[in-house]
């Protein structure tokens, strides 16, 4: 019997109330499983296995202190990574993490496939060590590992917050040799991260890109802050592109690569450096502190093999342009050694900056613990030089310079006279002299140039 319409209308509000009650209760359920299944599915309990599925496949140590997991995005969490190093290296770790939060693709799990989406690591401490004899503690060829160790390939998303890198070689002796670079307060975001590659020693694909911030970088003795940069892992490489940071009272833009591929460990640098205050640079060497002040400008282009010594920096070389402005050089007091050179006996504007300069400009040459710079031009307080020569920078400071100064302020008959008997020429109303500057830097020895006999002399264009 058909339904007529008032009975129509009292049946579809029933169907109504019945739909919103099933899909409340579906609702309940699935609130239900989200929060309560978790509890069921004690992760926890498969710890030891997957510590040991781990070990087996990378031959190191690994530790976990708790697995956990939620749903909505369904992710892992590991609480307490640690991974030790292998038994060539020193005791300790590798990488130690305080959290990562690995979100897994639901839909390929149900095809029995794990694949991670994204990756969180919070806290992460990575310490990176190579062997004289070539390997890295995070390698270890003689292991069963393989591109697909790790689960799900190469990874969306990969991102780091609150990190800190230390890089350190090995002596010839297999003893801890000093870190030649650190990195703190990282953030760090990554896409397309392959991480079976950056392990496995035979890999040549590109490892992942985006970008990093560090509160301090250090590359042996000098060090960087608020570091902004692009990052790229790219075939056993690291790239640091576009930096932009703080150095030393100044600013610096420019990059910075690693190559991890041979037997020795190498590196390449260019700079742009504004604003530098040199007697914070210098203080953070041996030996360098209250050697000089003022402003430094420039360009450098550094590289080099980083050794497995004491002493891992010193064998890189480099070229640069720098201009220097509004300082000091104490233990040459240049001007003053140069006018009493002369036989002056009143030293003029030298008088009361007898160790000053206005403007430095020179070209600088970095080779075999050596600085060279084929032209020094210096305006100085009383004094202006061209000049020439090289200090050692292996330890024993050794200077080797020579020059030709010019007294910048017109002097009585008599000074003229006894100094152009001393060496000197007149020209344009000033005396110019050659001179030379043996000994150390803090125990510079001035001396009478030969002039036009110095081969190298340089030669004044004014």
């Amino acid at each position: 019997m058909p339904i007529t319409a008032p009975l129509a209308r009292i049946a579809w509000p029933k169907r109504r109330r019945t739909a919103l009650i099933v899909a409340l209760i579906a609702a309940m359920i699935l609130l239900a499983l989200i929060f309560v299944l978790p509890t069921f599915l004690n992760v926890d309990r498969y710890r030891p296995q997957v510590i040991s599925y781990l070990q087996e496949q990378t031959g190191k140590q690994v530790e976990i202190g708790r697995l956990a997991l939620t749903f909505l995005p369904l992710t892992i969490h590991i609480d307490r990574l640690g991974v030790k190093n292998p038994p060539i290296f020193p005791a300790g770790y590798i990488i130690q993490v305080g959290r990562i939060d690995a979100e897994l693709s639901l839909a390929a799990l149900l095809h029995r496939q794990v694949i991670i989406k994204s990756l969180v690591l919070e806290d992460p401490v990575l310490n990176l060590t190579s062997d004289p004899d070539g390997p890295w503690n995070f390698e270890n060829p003689q292991s069963k590992i393989a591109a697909n160790v790790l689960p799900g390939g190469v990874i969306s998303s990969v991102k780091v917050k609150r990190g800190l890198i230390i890089a350190s070689n090995l002596l010839p002796s297999d003893k801890a040799g000093p870190i030649f670079f650190e990195a703190h307060e990282i953030a760090c975001e990554l896409e397309q991260v392959n991480l079976g590659g950056i392990i496995n020693p035979s890999s040549s694909s590109m490892d992942g890109q985006g970008s990093l911030t560090a509160g301090l970088l250090r590359l042996g003795a000098v060090e960087v802050t608020d570091l902004d940069s692009k990052l790229r892992l790219d075939s056993r490489h690291v790239f640091f592109t576009e930096i932009k940071a703080q150095v030393y009272g100044g600013s610096a833009v420019g990059g910075l690569s690693f190559d991890l591929s041979k037997k020795d460990i190498s590196f390449k640098t260019d700079a742009r450096l504004r604003g530098i205050d040199l007697a914070r640079l210098l203080a953070a060497f041996p030996k360098g502190g209250g050697q000089m002040t003022g402003r430094m400008d420039g360009e450098v282009r550094l590289g080099g093999e980083i050794a497995h010594s004491v002493r891992p920096l010193a064998g890189i070389h480099g070229t640069g342009q720098m201009t220097l402005r509004n300082g000091q050089v104490p233990s040459l007091k240049l001007n003053a050694n140069l006018m009493k050179l002369a036989h002056f006996n009143d030293l003029g504007p030298a008088k009361d900056d007898p160790s000053s300069f206005k403007v430095i400009t020179t070209d600088l040459e970095l080779n075999n613990q050596q600085i060279s710079s084929r032209v020094i031009d210096i305006d100085g307080y009383g004094v202006d030089v061209d000049g020439s020569g090289s200090v050692s920078v292996s330890g024993s400071d050794d200077l080797n310079y020579r020059g030709l100064a010019e007294i910048t302020t017109k002097e009585s008959f008599f000074t003229n006279t006894v100094a152009r008997l001393s060496g000197a020429r007149l020209k344009d109303g000033k005396l110019q002299f050659p001179f030379r500057i043996g000994g150390t830097i803090d125990s510079p020895v001035f001396s009478k140039g030969n002039g036009d006999k110095d081969v190298d002399a340089p030669q004044k264009h004014r």
